[in-house]
C-alpha cells in the first residue's frame, strides 16, 4: 500500500524553493512543469528540477508534465524517464481513457528507447474537467501504470472553468464532482485517492476544515501548495490513536471469534463481523504504510 497524505507542488524553475525541499516533512513532491512555469522557462525548469530530484531520498519526487495539447509533453517525458530519484509522472487534464492511452504509449516508446522495462514508470492522473469526471473510472483504469488519481478541484481552477460553478468547500456546487471522482477512484481499487489543492494559503483554519471534510469523504491525502499546509494535512489524514487502538481490538476479538468457529462478535458494544474486520485491517495497514513513510521522510 502506497500512501501520500501530502504532495507539495514545487514550481520547477524556482531555485529558492528547490533548495528547501529536503527540509520539508511532506510525504512527496510534485515538481511542476505545467501551469506554474512560463513557456520560456520550460527547459530551465526541467534541468533545475532533475538535478534537485536526484537529491531527494526514497523516490518521493513526481513531475507534473505538460498537458497533451501543450506541445511539450514529449520533451518532458523523454527528459525525465529513467531519471535518478523519479517516482513517476503526474499527468494533468486527463479527459478520456484515450488521453491516458496516448500518454502510456509515449512513455512506453521512450522506455524502450532507453532500455528501461516497459511499464515501470508510474503515473498519477489528474481529473480536471466535467468530461474527465464522467469518464473518470475508465480514465483511471486505462493503464496499469496508474497508481492513483488527483481530483483537481481547486478554487478558480480548470474544474471550475469546465463546470461554470461557483467554488465553495462544503457547499453543493462542487460536491458532486468531488464525490464522483472519489467513488471512481475506489471503484478502480486505488488505496490512496488524492484531493486537490486548497488555494487560500493564509487561511489555515479553512484548510483544516476542508481537509477534515476531505478525509470524511474518503480521500486519503491531498496536494498542497505551501509548506504551512503540510503538517495539518499529515495530521488530519493520519488515523487517530483512538482509532488505531479500537481497530486493533477489533482484529484481536475477531480472530478470537474465528478460533471458536464463529465469524461475529462485539467490541465496545458494536457488532464485528467479516466486513468490520476488513475495515479494521485496512486501517491498520494504512497506519503501517504511514509509519514506513515517516521513517523514510525522517531521513531527508
Amino acid at each position: 500500500m502506497k500512501i501520500w497524505r501530502s504532495l507539495l507542488f514545487v514550481p520547477a524553475n524556482q531555485e529558492r524553493m528547490l533548495k528547501k525541499v529536503n527540509s520539508l516533512p511532506t510525504d512527496g513532491f510534485i515538481f511542476d512543469l505545467e501551469d506554474t512555469v512560463p513557456l520560456e522557462e520550460k527547459q530551465n525548469a526541467r534541468e533545475m528540477s532533475r538535478e534537485c530530484i536526484a537529491t531527494v531520498p526514497g523516490e518521493r519526487s513526481w513531475v507534473r508534465i505538460n498537458a497533451i495539447t501543450s506541445g511539450f509533453i514529449h520533451q518532458d517525458i523523454e527528459f525525465f524517464t529513467g531519471a535518478k530519484g523519479l517516482a513517476g509522472f503526474i499527468v494533468p487534464k486527463q479527459d478520456s481513457p484515450e488521453d491516458v492511452a496516448m500518454v502510456d504509449r509515449l512513455i512506453s516508446s521512450i522506455e524502450m528507447a532507453k532500455g528501461i522495462p516497459v511499464g515501470s514508470t508510474p503515473i498519477i492522473v489528474m481529473i480536471e474537467s466535467a468530461n474527465g469526471v464522467l469518464d473518470s473510472r475508465a480514465v483511471m483504469k486505462a493503464t496499469t501504470r496508474t497508481q492513483t488519481m488527483i481530483y483537481g478541484g481547486g478554487e478558480d481552477g480548470d474544474m471550475n472553468v469546465s463546470l461554470g460553478a461557483t467554488w465553495t468547500s462544503e457547499g453543493p456546487e462542487m460536491m458532486f464532482v468531488r464525490q464522483f471522482a472519489l467513488v471512481s477512484a475506489r471503484a478502480a481499487d486505488f488505496d490512496c485517492p488524492l484531493d486537490g489543492v486548497f488555494s487560500h494559503v493564509q487561511d489555515p483554519e479553512g484548510f483544516r476544515r476542508d481537509t477534515t471534510l476531505s478525509r470524511r469523504l474518503g480521500f486519503r491525502g491531498r496536494t498542497v501548495i505551501h509548506p504551512n499546509q503540510i503538517e495539518d494535512a499529515n495530521r488530519i489524514y493520519t488515523p487517530t490513536q483512538e482509532q488505531i487502538e479500537y481497530y486493533g481490538r477489533v482484529i484481536e476479538a475477531f480472530n478470537l471469534a474465528l478460533s471458536k468457529g464463529v465469524a461475529s462478535t462485539t467490541v465496545d458494544g458494536k457488532l464485528v463481523d467479516v466486513a468490520m474486520a476488513k475495515t479494521a485491517q485496512r486501517l491498520l495497514d494504512h497506519v503501517a504504510a504511514i509509519h514506513k513513510l515517516e521513517a523514510l521522510v525522517g531521513k531527508a
